[in-house]
């Protein structure tokens, strides 16, 4: 024991330094937001991808149907003419087609956007928005202003999750924020796919065989962040334009959710098992050597819930608002990031919106 305490004590103090120079970085890191005004408006189409019926459905495809914008079209996009999603669609005053073609060669959503752009191939800019978003009314106009920079394939943004219900719908909303903390930097960007414009361009051949036969069909993020940068064409990071995702969760429908998330994320950035694992592991090294060698050694250990406090402050910088559940959230969030690493690693099919999906095999998709 005499000899364990000192090793232990200097683990932890590693730790604790590791975690405190990222903490430090971040802090000073300069955030790479693209600063375009709006006032460039083509004439874009906003594809809307719908399965079924979401927590305030309605309500979003009004708000995406009300923007102050140019010229632009709203198209809504189902598997079958008996979608139960058809009847909020005509409520909000949308079209809407018929995706159809052949099943199993990629994702309900996947096979929506192609049907769309090779229906409507007259548009330059495409914009994809998710049937759970809710969006102000500049949301196009500034998601669409760094388009103008013809060196920009996608300008996106990642949504901040509402929190309608209790204990865990606010937990998805802290675990989003990971999510928003990788598009700020220019090297984790990728193209979120529930609210992004995208050039005509990057729907290539290439692009056409990458979404319909194999694996990474089941993701548009990941086949279309593929082909931009396979063009070498940036990312564009618009904060401005940030919807909002309602949520009622509780815990099974969070944890499905996230774990889905987890798998897709590993599908396309297999780099960020190791990363997460490691890093969530540090935190939580930190956080229980925070209460051991307070209690066994000094007080002055206490120093490493610096940490942790800083979490706190981004986690309600980032919400806005002091949720009192935050006292427990974020503390268990390492666990819980770990927890969907390791349990993703291991899921071969993911069920989505009715669908099961192979994410192992080529291209498979199944009805349940």
């Amino acid at each position: 024991m005499d000899v364990l305490l000192p090793v232990y004590i200097a683990f932890s103090f590693i730790v604790f330094v590791f975690l405190l120079s990222l903490d430090l970085r971040s802090a000073f890191r300069k955030t790479t937001l693209n600063k375009a005004r709006p006032g460039y408006m083509p004439n874009v189409l906003v594809i809307i991808p719908c399965r079924g019926v979401d927590l305030t459905l309605e309500k979003d495809l009004e708000s995406i149907k009300r923007q102050k914008y140019g010229k632009f079209k709203v198209i809504a996009v189902v598997d079958g003419p008996e979608d139960k999603s058809i009847p909020a669609i005509k409520r909000a005053g949308l079209d809407y087609m018929v995706a159809g073609g052949p099943r199993g060669k990629s994702s309900g959503k996947v096979a929506a956007i192609l049907a769309a752009v090779k229906r409507f191939s007259n548009y330059g800019f495409y914009v994809i928005a998710d049937s759970d978003i809710e969006v102000d009314g500049f949301w196009l106009a500034n998601l669409m202003a760094p388009m103008r920079d013809g060196k920009v394939g996608i300008s996106t943004m990642f949504p901040y999750f509402n929190p309608l219900g209790g204990f865990w719908s606010k937990a998805k909303m802290v675990w989003g924020f990971v999510g928003e903390s990788l598009l700020e930097e220019e090297s984790s960007r990728f193209g979120w796919g529930g609210s992004l414009a995208f050039r005509r361009s990057l729907v290539d051949r290439w692009f056409i065989n990458l979404a319909t036969r194999t694996e990474y069909g089941v993701s548009d993020d990941i086949c279309l962040t593929m082909a931009a940068k396979r063009k070498r064409l940036s990312i564009a990071y618009t904060k401005n334009s940030q919807p909002r995702v309602n949520s009622d969760d509780n815990f099974g429908k969070f944890m499905e959710w996230a774990n889905r998330q987890t798998a897709l994320t590993l599908l396309g950035y297999r780099k960020n098992l190791y990363l997460g694992a490691v890093y969530y592991s540090t935190e939580i090294v930190l956080f229980v050597s925070a209460i051991v060698l307070s209690i066994v050694a000094s007080p002055l250990f206490l120093v490493f819930f610096l940490h942790l406090i800083r979490s706190y402050w981004k986690t309600y910088a980032r919400s806005g608002k002091a949720y009192l559940e935050l006292l427990l959230i974020v503390p268990i969030m390492p666990f819980m990031y770990l927890s969907n690493l390791l349990i993703a690693n291991g899921i071969s099919t993911i069920s989505w919106r009715g669908r099961k999906y192979n994410i192992t095999s080529p291209g498979q998709v199944e009805n349940p």
